[in-house]
């Protein structure tokens, strides 16, 4: 079986035109993701390390200067275009940062959902698409009654981003990329969205790409995580490894900036996290 998506040596860059100095954004990125094995794996990094580029071309929304990206064996930019599109978002889903730029603020955020599970999700017209719908929404916390037939700015932010979230889960895809998910909502909702998503990888086979500069919340959902500087992955490797013994100067100065999880094993088979501040 093909990996689900291979990144091998992608690199971006912009400008190099009219005497602007060109910038690389990414710089020789590879990294793979089995579809046997669904897993959270983390792109880690400050502001302007290249991870929301990354992403972009993983979406297909960027065209890499240099390297391959295949999703499931087929190069990605053979589904960038045409019927291949269709197929590239069937397998990858989005979630963005900004949850109020990801609905139409003229529609129902309701006709975004239907539209989905009828496109996307094989749930036909009517009430297939309404009951797909339903079922996506309880998987979020919300339900059909809450949401139908309001506009983007009559709900919260994290209602919205709890909205794009079951949007994703109805075109029943193998990844979801989600870049910075939970910087713009409260701490509860935060931790929501982080068991949310290893429920979707434990309960639903799908393999999470999470983006975010929050090194506690990768700590605490991923499987794997790398993390970026300047365009580059300085470090890679299972997450609390990773990020409880850095090899890396970068990450190093990652960890000691922050407040860590550190786990305690509680009663019953559940841990409990609390944070310490490294000095």
């Amino acid at each position: 079986m093909a990996p689900l998506l291979e990144l091998e040596g992608v690199s971006k860059s912009f400008g190099g035109l009219l005497g602007r100095r060109r910038v690389t954004a990414v710089r020789h990125v590879s990294f793979t993701l089995s579809e046997a094995k669904p897993e959270v794996f983390t792109l880690l990094g400050q502001s302007g390390s290249g991870k929301t580029t990354l992403a972009r071309m993983i979406l297909g929304l960027e065209t890499p200067t240099a390297g391959s990206l295949r999703l499931q064996g087929q190069d990605l930019a053979k589904l960038r275009r045409g019927a291949g599109r269709r197929r590239l978002l069937g397998l990858v889903q989005p979630i963005f940062q900004n949850p109020f730029e990801a609905f139409n603020p003229l529609r129902h955020v309701d006709h975004y959902l239907l539209l989905t599970a009828q496109r996307f999700g094989g749930a036909g017209a009517g009430a297939g698409a309404r009951a797909a719908t339903e079922a996506s929404l309880r998987q979020v916390g919300l339900s059909l009654a809450e949401v139908a037939r309001r506009y983007p700015h009559e709900l919260s932010g994290g209602q919205l981003q709890r909205l794009a979230i079951a949007r994703a889960l109805l075109a029943k895809p193998k990844l979801i990329v989600a870049d910075e998910p939970v910087s713009m909502v409260d701490a509860s909702l935060r931790m929501a969205i982080v068991n949310l998503f290893k429920t979707l990888r434990d309960e639903f086979a799908i393999s999470i790409l999470y983006i975010t500069h929050d090194l506690a919340t990768a700590y605490l959902v991923s499987d794997r995580i790398s993390i970026m500087r300047a365009g580059e992955v300085v470090e890679s490797g299972a997450a609390r490894q990773v990020l409880t013994h850095p090899q890396h100067a970068y990450s190093r100065q990652l960890k000691d900036a922050v407040l860590v999880p550190r786990f305690t094993v509680g009663h019953g088979d559940g841990a409990s996290a609390k944070s310490e501040q490294r000095q």
